[in-house]
């Protein structure tokens, strides 16, 4: 489990492309080094990887096909950064909400306005995951737990601070690019919950 509260960002410094597989490799904050592990779970631009391999700072992690589909993680190149966020322990506090680190799809910038110390972001995304969304709701957009400030049809808009713009690569995300979308989990089960019921009573 995640928090959504980004921990820092992550430079990609290697990556072997084979079939079917991506190998990353990122310099990890030196801060989230302590007692990682072979295994150890890390959410890239807010998707769950698997650590594979670790060299001082130098941490890799295998893409499998369905995450370089589903995900902007295939789009990477060497330089680019990631957020980051090791996985949640028993009893840390969750500043943001509960996420799974499953990415449901991907979601296109299409306005950024900003202001003095705001930002404003509207992102559309395919149709049929619309139903998730409502003003003020909670959606993970590249692994950072945000809040909806607004739902027109299938976009939303989020509103950053500018901490939230320094710490993770929100801000420097340009109109036409695609940021990972998880839905929130308790949202998509009472929505669907509700669907069933609904349905079954037709």
């Amino acid at each position: 489990m995640f928090t959504g509260i980004v921990q820092g960002m992550a430079r990609v410094v290697a990556i072997e492309r084979l079939e079917g597989l991506n190998r990353h490799v990122i310099e990890m904050p030196e801060p989230l080094l302590e007692g990682l592990a072979h295994g150890a779970s890390v959410a890239h631009n807010g998707c769950c990887l698997s650590v594979t391999s670790i060299e001082g700072a130098r941490v890799g992690f295998d893409l499998m096909r369905e995450t370089l589909a589903v995900t902007n993680l295939g789009a990477l190149d060497v330089g680019d950064s990631v957020n980051v966020e090791r996985a949640a322990r028993l009893g840390d506090e969750i500043g943001g909400h509960a996420m799974s680190g499953h990415v449901m799809c991907m979601a296109t910038l299409i306005s950024r306005e900003d202001a003095p110390n705001n930002c404003q972001l509207w992102f559309e995304l395919p149709p049929q995951w619309s139903r998730f969304l409502f003003d003020k709701g909670y959606i993970g957009v590249d692994g950072i737990s945000l809040t909806i400030g607004e739902v027109r049809d299938n976009r939303f808009c989020v509103n950053l601070i500018p901490d939230t713009l320094a710490r993770t690569t929100i801000g420097t995300r340009d109109i036409g690019d695609g940021v990972n979308i998880e839905i929130d989990p308790q949202t998509q089960t009472i929505v669907e919950t509700v669907e069933r019921v609904l349905a079954a009573r037709a």
